[in-house]
């Protein structure tokens, strides 16, 4: 992991959009009102005939979006995490998820990372919610060279797309090689004594967990799960097998996200320890971003004690 680099999520997704629309003409980009903030802004400026702001009406963006697919068009609306997927909630699922129509859905300013506006803004539910809808893809990119070929996989694939993208600017962990497969997890290290699972910012934080235990005597496996969903199954099950218990780490609630998703699966097909580093069932708070991912325990020192707890959990 290089710390020379570090940019946010939201950056490389206004950027990719850009390199897309140079090539796909029939790609179009609604925002709510914040371009500036989820970067579709630069869409704006390159291709201001294939953009529209539709104002703070995130449903009504979302019904839109529904109806520009519905003639034929790669439809990316972008808005908060908390409005995309909390406010727009029935309309993603009726509008987009019901028909499954070919609408991406770009959500930023996900987590507790987006600091200062707080816990109306921080939202830790969204994955929550979009695992539930039938059909619906769930992205969470570790930095910007994912999020990038995110970006592009999301526009190739035929149904609705949900990705997620964060404010903090974050180190970069792929090199300009990296190849994205929806549905494919990424092995970042092996390892036989437990497996550590993240997702998002966190895998950065993970990879630097798997070194504090190496320094224990403890080899763990660190695999980024930058699918949510569909989740790699054939992943968590080989982890299973190699090394007997899981950690998974996620900005986002312990509740429905990630660790749900592993939790459940394994339960039904290869029993096993699975510890979850998450935000617990609390709201966020205001504050600076890195400081409120630290005080949610959402860092390296917290992962390597449930990494250690589920060793022993396995008996």
């Amino acid at each position: 992991m290089s710390n020379l680099v570090k940019i946010a999520t939201r950056d490389a997704y206004g950027q990719a959009l850009v390199e897309l629309g140079k090539t796909n003409k029939n790609l179009i980009v609604l925002d709510a009102d914040l371009s500036a903030a989820t970067k579709t802004g630069m869409f704006k400026e390159a291709f201001p005939e294939r953009f529209f702001n539709v104002g703070i009406a995130e449903c009504n963006m979302m019904c839109i979006a529904a109806g520009l697919a519905t003639s034929g068009h790669t439809v990316f609306a972008s808005s908060f995490a908390m409005f995309a997927a909390g406010r727009a909630f029935e309309q993603v699922r009726n509008s987009i998820g019901y028909p499954h129509l070919n609408v991406k859905i770009g959500a930023t300013h996900a987590g507790v990372s987006v600091g200062e506006d707080g816990a109306s803004h921080q939202c830790c539910e969204d994955i929550a919610l979009m695992r539930t809808i039938p059909g619906m893809v769930i992205l969470n990119p570790a930095d910007d060279v994912e999020a990038r070929a995110a970006v592009f996989a999301a526009a190739k694939h035929e149904g609705p797309v949900y990705l997620r993208f964060g404010r903090l600017a974050v180190e970069r962990i792929n090199d300009e090689n990296y190849e994205f497969e929806i549905g494919k997890a990424v092995t970042l290290k092996e390892g036989k004594d437990v497996t550590l699972i993240a997702t998002g910012l966190m895998v950065g934080r993970t990879l630097e967990a798997a070194k504090l235990l190496e320094n224990e005597g403890i080899n763990a496996k660190v695999i980024n799960m930058h699918t949510i969903k569909p989740l790699d199954k054939e992943a968590v099950l080989n982890a299973v097998k190699e090394t007997g218990a899981i950690v998974t780490a996620e900005e986002h609630s312990v509740i429905g996200g990630l660790g749900s998703a592993v939790a459940e699966f394994a339960t039904q097909e290869a029993p096993a320890p699975v510890l979850k580093v998450g935000v617990e069932d609390v709201f966020g708070r205001s504050g600076p971003g890195a400081d409120l991912l630290d005080l949610f325990g959402l860092n390296a020192e917290n992962i390597v004690d449930k990494a250690k707890k589920a060793i022993d959990l396995k008996g």
